[in-house]
Formats: structure tokens, sequence, C-alpha cells
């Protein structure tokens, strides 16, 4: 097992999403998932049950400045704890502390219930509490103190009840983020972040978890029996791995990140330089080089050189775990054509061998990514439909058969027809002209699909489908415009029309000798082969409601486009127009009109423009 360290500072593990806490206040949930991140709980334990007095002082170690330091560490201090006890070391540590005692005839009494009291006294020591200090006398005086600092927030324990674990998953929580007898908050002394009275979770996760490791086999050596695994963010099993699968692993947590994400392509660049590189180019993709082992494999000193046909390994945030020679029918992928020219080479394809002679090829992948490939034989129209592999032997593009498929999408996205997606499908909205857009099953709930709707898809061995191409579906890959000014200086039968019109806030202009049945307003501009071949209006409405999703007009409501251009109206002409943002309008102080795209397809119907107008 080979190890791979950061070159960054902190792994953004909260891109495994079902594991992220965010500021709000934590619940019991986050709670228990940052104590089993420190290694204070133990993952897959029942919170009803209760805690041993041993178990106690095991957490108190793990909470301590102590934790590392119990191993083996046990002698015999109490007539029924023996040394070779599980517990005996973190006993002795906190016995040493001060934070526990023993009973007046020589017992410990490990496998007795906490109460309380004894663990609020505990908790308090820890802090810096004197005892003596406290106001009263023992217990009420620790419950009072316990209860004023937060410690007891959420605990539903009451004087001499046993504790349970969820009562302990309170206490120590609360424990992190309550203030120390000087001043500091208690988590902080111990290197965590605390925000608003919250532990940092993702921080947390980062700094107790190893890796990325790669898998060299399909099995994973790994310190404890994982309770749980998740491979590319989905729960799963360890029988999933594959060789050369980037991994990482929390022992605290019981937990597995699997990661199956692979590049392979032609190396065309290095930056900042090939001596001391910190990102690389394949494909026509740049990725960040996160590991000092990838750093060296890809410079001038390494074995890879520009030209290079490799395979990247890429870790949770996509960046550049290793590099390895390209694998054999490893790089397969699925898209549409978005330009493709020969022998137009450039400065950072000069090294490969025949560069003139090959065409250059752009092609959306099924995954949103736009990767270019080189390769022999001819120029490929735009938006055709295409498959490519890359091996060491070098990338074939090759046209692909439609592969037709009927039927509705769910009301919840989950499949369409009799198939299922799949965790992670990936799916690409195209048209004719090289447009294309990355689309999520769930922007296709509802749908109706038919015709030439689906161009292909794939399914992997469960039957479900993995991978889809769209035709014209969403509408998304089009382009949307607001036209503010129309110039028709036509004369007899001498055809004069100038279009000005605003995309993302800029103006430009269309001139010709064509008129398009359109007024000013919002409009979608149609190509075909990189020329425009109409412009088509949308519709017009009025809108007294809005919210980040959705507009309400004449009490119908209409879903808001993703990328809606919002343009603020503070005159005439395309100067009195400006771009804002969606969250700076609303129907109290402006007067909204929305453009609605009203023009037949399968999973449209958004507003694609937006034009407030101050009352």
């Amino acid at each position: 097992m080979k190890t791979k360290h950061f070159i960054s500072a902190a792994l953004a593990l909260c891109l495994t999403l079902s594991l992220c806490v965010g500021a709000q206040a934590a619940g019991s949930g986050a709670k228990q998932e940052a104590l089993q991140a420190l290694g204070i709980l133990t993952a897959g334990d029942s919170l009803t049950s209760p805690v041993t007095r041993a178990q106690f002082a095991q957490m108190l170690v793990a909470a301590s400045p102590y934790q590392d330091g119990a191993e083996g560490y046990g002698s015999s201090l109490f007539k029924d704890l023996k040394g070779d006890h599980w517990a005996s070391g973190y006993v002795r540590i906190a016995i040493e502390q001060g934070w526990m005692t023993g009973y007046v005839d020589g017992s410990f009494r490990p496998d007795q219930a906490v109460t309380l009291e004894e663990g609020c006294a505990a908790l308090l020591k820890a802090l810096g509490y004197d005892p003596t200090a406290l106001k009263g006398a023992y217990p009420a005086a620790q419950l009072s103190k316990a209860s004023s600092l937060g410690l007891l927030d959420g605990v539903s324990a009451r004087q001499g009840g046993a504790l349970t674990r969820q009562d302990c998953v309170d206490l120590f929580y609360n424990l992190l983020t309550a203030q120390t007898s000087a001043g500091a908050v208690y988590g902080t002394t111990l290197g965590y972040t605390i925000t608003n009275g919250q532990v940092d979770y993702s921080a947390l996760v980062s700094s107790h978890t190893k890796g990325p490791f790669v898998a060299e086999s399909s099995t994973l050596s790994l310190p404890f029996v994982p309770g749980t695994v998740y491979y590319n963010g989905a729960v799963s099993a360890l029988s999933a791995v594959q060789p050369y699968d980037v991994y990482y692993y929390n022992a605290n947590m019981s937990t597995v990140w699997i990661c199956h994400n692979r590049v392979t392509g032609t190396l065309t660049g290095l930056s900042p330089s090939a001596a001391a590189p910190t990102a690389v180019t394949v494909a026509g993709v740049s990725y960040q080089l996160g590991t000092s082992e990838a750093a060296y494999q890809l410079s001038s000193q390494g074995s890879f050189q520009e030209g290079d046909m490799v395979t990247l390994l890429l870790g949770l945030n996509g960046e550049v775990v290793q590099a390895i020679a390209a694998l054999e029918n490893e790089a397969i992928y699925y898209g549409s054509v978005v330009s493709s020219a020969k022998g137009a080479s450039t400065a950072s394809t000069t090294s490969l061998a025949t560069a003139s002679a090959q065409v250059t090829t752009q092609v959306a992948c099924t995954d949103g990514v736009v990767r270019t490939f080189y390769h022999s034989g001819t120029a490929l129209d735009a938006g055709k439909l295409v498959t490519v592999s890359t091996t060491q032997s070098g990338t074939n593009v090759r046209s692909l058969s439609t592969k037709r498929l009927e039927g509705t999408v769910s009301k919840d996205g989950t499949g369409v027809g009799t198939y299922r997606f799949a965790a992670g499908a990936q799916i690409l909205d195209t048209d004719d002209s090289g447009g294309y857009a990355r689309v999520y099953p769930s922007r296709l709930a509802g749908a109706r699909l038919s015709g030439e709707d689906v161009r292909y898809y794939t399914l992997n061995a469960a039957g479900e489908i993995d991978r889809m191409v769209l035709h014209n579906v969403t509408g998304d890959t089009q382009p949307y415009v607001y036209v503010s000014g129309i110039d028709d200086s036509s004369s007899g039968t001498n055809i004069s029309v100038s279009y000005t019109y605003l995309r993302d806030g800029q103006a430009q202009t269309i001139s010709g000798t064509a008129r398009y049945p359109i007024q000013t307003g919002g409009a979608m501009l149609v190509y075909e082969k990189g020329s425009l071949r109409s412009i088509r209006q949308l519709t017009q409405v009025s809108l007294d409601g809005l919210s980040a999703l959705s507009a309400m007009g004449g009490g119908r409501e209409y879903p808001i486009a993703e990328n809606v251009q919002v343009l603020l109206r503070d005159g005439s002409g395309s100067r009195g127009y400006y771009q804002t943002d969606l969250s700076q309008i609303n129907g109290e102080d402006y007067t909204l009109t929305g453009w609605y795209d009203n023009l037949g397809y399968s999973a449209g119907g958004r507003i694609r423009i937006l034009v407030a107008t101050p009352k």
C-alpha cells in the first residue's frame, strides 16, 4: 500500500455530501458524527446503552491532549482493574489528571454505570474548574456549574441517573464548545475550529482522515473493519474497489471513501513550468496536482513528457493523485462534437510527431467536460454524436449510430420507462451546432421522451442508465438574448435590418438582409452549422411574485432557468439595461416581466430572461 501525501493543507471531504454539517445549530446526528470523527464515540454503538466508568474514562482521554498516550500505559492501580485490562491506560490518565477518582475500598468499579454528577464533576475538572471554588456542596454545586456552562444542554439524565451514550454525545459535544476556567473555548485548546458555538466538522474529518492512497489490487489493506464505504459518493461495499482506485479512510469514523475517477488523454501542457508543475493539461483540460508524487511524475525529472498518452488518477476534489501509463480500454468517452479541424496544431502540441497531420477535435462528453482529442482521419461536423477511446496505441474517434429510447421520466427523476438512472448518471443535452448542457435526472422529472429526444444511452452492469445523450430536450443549449432595438432601414426590395441585443449583459448587433418575425424583448438565436438561421420570440409574461426557483404570474407558476439572465431597466435602448442578480430584485419594488421558452422542448418551459423595472 503506497501512501500519497497532500500538497494542500486540507481536504474538503464535505464533497461526500451526506457527511457535511453547516453553520446551523448542530443536531444530534451531527454531534454524533463529530464525536466519532474525534474518536470520542465509537461508530455503531447503541445510543441508549448505559456508559460504564471505564468507557467514560476512555471518552475523557479521547477528548483531551492525552488522546494518543493511553496505549501501553496501563498498570494495576486498583484491585479490580489489572494492568492488562483494556481500559487500564485510560483510567490511569484520568486518575493522574484528577478527572476521576477510585473508591475508598481500593476499587475503581470499571463496569459500573457512570452517573450524571460523576460525569459533570470529571468534565468540570477537565475544564480547569477547582471543585473547592464552586458554590455549594457536591453534587448540587457541580450540576449547577455544569448547567451554567451549557454542559447539560440536551442531556436527559437527572441527578443519580446513569448516563447513556446519547447523554455523552451531548455532554462531550458541549465540552468542546464550553469555556475553560482560563476563558478559552475548550475545543480550540485541542486545535479544533469552533465557529459560532459549533465544531467545524469538515476540518475534523480532514484532520483525522488518512490518504489519499492508490489501490494496488481489488482489495484494500485497512487497519480496521469499515462500517461505511462510499464509492464515488454513494454508499457501497469494499467489494466495489478496483485496481488504481483512489481511497481515503477515517478509523475513528470507521469510514472509507473510494474514488473511481480517471482521465486518459494526451499530455499537452504543464504549468507554471515543467520543472516544478502544479497543474497539468490532459485532453485540453487542466487539473491541479494534489500530491508530491504526481508533481514529480509529471515534471521534467519524471517519466512523462508532452505528447505522451497518460492516465490521471483523480482524488475527491478532482486533483491528480498519481499519473500512470495510459490504461488499455480505460478511457471511453461519449458525447457530441463541439469543433473539429485538421492540422490545427498549437504550440503545446508541436512535440507530437504527427501534429500537422492530425485532427484536433473538441468533444462535449457526457460528464459535461469538453475534452480535446488528437487523432487521424477527417474533421467532424459540430453536433455529431461520437465515442472516443484512448489507449497507448493512440486515440480513436468514431461516429455513433443513434440508440433511441422512449418513455416518461418518473416524477422523482429516478428513471425513464422501465430503466432506472444509475447513481451519478451522466446526461448531456445537445443540439446540431455543437451546443451542449450537462443535465441531471431531476431536470427531466415528468418529461415525456419520444422520437429523436434520446440520441444514445448506455447501461451499467446492473442494467441502469449510466450515460445518456439527448437532442434538444431542455432548451438549455440555446443562446437566449434580450432584443433591445430593431433598426429596419430597408428600401423597396433592398432589405437591411439590424438587431441590437444583450446577452449576459453585453450589447451586440446583428445586421444583414434577413428580416425575422420578432419584436423587442426576449428571444432565442437559432444557429445551423455556425451560421444564424433564425431568431425566435420568447413568450412574454407579467410576474407578481418571485423566488429563487420560480415566479408567479396570472395565477400560474413558472420555473426559472438556473442561468436566467436578469436585467434592470433604467432607461431606453441597450444602454438602459444593466445586468443584475436574481437576489437583487423582488415583486414589491419592481415591475417584473419574464420571457418564457414556450418552444416545444420536452423538458423546457423555463423563464430565460427577467426584466425588472423600478416602480
